[in-house]
């Protein structure tokens, strides 16, 4: 069975022995949601690689005191992948970001696409992104990753092209592409950029200026995803050809 998994920013150094607190939110989701108590082991993270095994040595009303049992620091999985994900209605955004936080993905880029049926602007830009972080953390956490996806400020079309730009494996996802994104060549290293549109797809102007940096479209398969689910269909099916073989 695994062990608790949390998330604790200050574990990075920590040797065998070394004390280790545990408070706030993630304290208090241990001690009253897990019931940890003294004696039982935990895991803890930093989401940038570093990731002890520690045992409860105390526990208050929602925090707890541990000693760190061993550390490890992971490096990151090879090749980086990075979304662009067009901001969809509701609460599409928060499950894609899910979704691609359990596949792996590095990081994730939200898209004000020219056709994005959301609109972010004034308090609802910092309170969107908030939530797709906070969605992501918690995200990360269930899936026991040692590194946390990031997730970018908005951004522009403009931004897009650049990432795409400099990316080793480009892919921008249309329904109406002649290539699908099995006949893409994809190398164990370097960074894989992923484009996925909005409701209302992308524009004619947004294909031609990806196009431009060598981003040609290519299709995922024979049906239409949502966008919420097209991204992390597309992901998976090129790290099963890298990080997952």
């Amino acid at each position: 069975m695994s062990l608790p998994f949390f998330h604790h920013q200050g574990v990075a150094g920590l040797v065998e022995s070394d004390r280790v607190e545990l408070d706030g939110d993630e304290g208090r989701h241990a001690v009253v949601v897990k019931r940890l108590r003294v004696g039982e082991q935990l895991a803890l993270t930093d989401g940038a690689g570093t990731t002890v095994v520690a045992t409860v040595t105390s526990t208050a009303k929602a925090a707890l005191t541990a000693t760190v049992d061993s550390s490890t620091w992971t490096e990151p999985e090879l090749p980086r992948v990075v979304v662009v994900q067009a901001i969809p209605k509701g609460d599409r955004g928060e499950l894609a970001v899910e979704m691609l936080t359990e596949v792996g993905v590095d990081l994730i880029v939200p898209w004000a696409a020219a056709r994005s049926v959301a609109v972010w602007r004034g308090d609802r830009v910092v309170k969107s992104l908030a939530k797709w972080r906070s969605t992501a953390r918690e995200a990360a956490k269930q899936a026991r990753r040692p590194w946390f996806p990031d997730v970018s400020e908005m951004v522009g079309t403009e931004e897009v092209v650049e990432l795409l730009r400099h990316a080793s494996v480009p892919v921008v996802l249309h329904e109406a592409a002649s290539g699908p994104l099995a006949d893409l060549p994809v190398p164990g290293r370097g960074e894989i950029v992923i484009v996925v549109g909005p409701e209302g797809g992308i524009t004619e102007d947004e294909l031609a200026a990806f196009a431009a940096v060598g981003a040609e479209a290519v299709r995922l398969g024979s049906s239409v995803l949502r966008t919420s689910t097209a991204g992390v269909a597309a992901t998976a099916a090129l790290l099963a050809r890298t990080r997952w073989r």
